[in-house]
């Protein structure tokens, strides 16, 4: 079964950066599309950022020209970069990928555990 483990949060003064990593495990997969979400406290879970194996990237407008998603070439690591870093940013991100694996007939959807990015004023 496939597994997200994600890294990379912390505390940030405004204007700094931080990058997240997500990386899967498991054995025979594929990715079709890997999501980044956030949800600040007492807000609804927000969709940051999207990859797809095509490599079509979508974002949310608040983040538009400070976060970018990428990942590595192997394509089990994938990474949230986030620069200029605001306070509103202030949230749990979570990594959530579309995945197939062998004896499923559609694509189901697996959480990482999420990681706090505090960003202070």
């Amino acid at each position: 079964q496939v597994q997200l483990v994600e890294s990379g949060g912390g505390l940030v003064q405004a204007g700094g950066s931080l990058r997240l990593s997500c990386t899967a495990s498991g054995s025979r997969f594929r990715i079709y599309r890997m999501h980044w979400y956030r949800q600040a406290p007492e807000k609804q879970r927000e969709l940051v950022a999207t990859l797809t194996s095509g490599g079509s990237l979508t974002y949310a407008d608040s983040v538009k020209g400070r976060f970018t998603i990428s990942r590595d070439n192997a394509k089990t690591t994938w990474y949230l970069q986030m620069n200029n870093l605001k306070p509103e940013d202030t949230a749990v991100y979570y990594c959530k990928s579309d995945v197939w694996e062998p004896g499923l007939s559609d694509l189901q959807d697996v959480w990482g555990q999420g990681t706090q990015v505090t960003v202070s004023s």
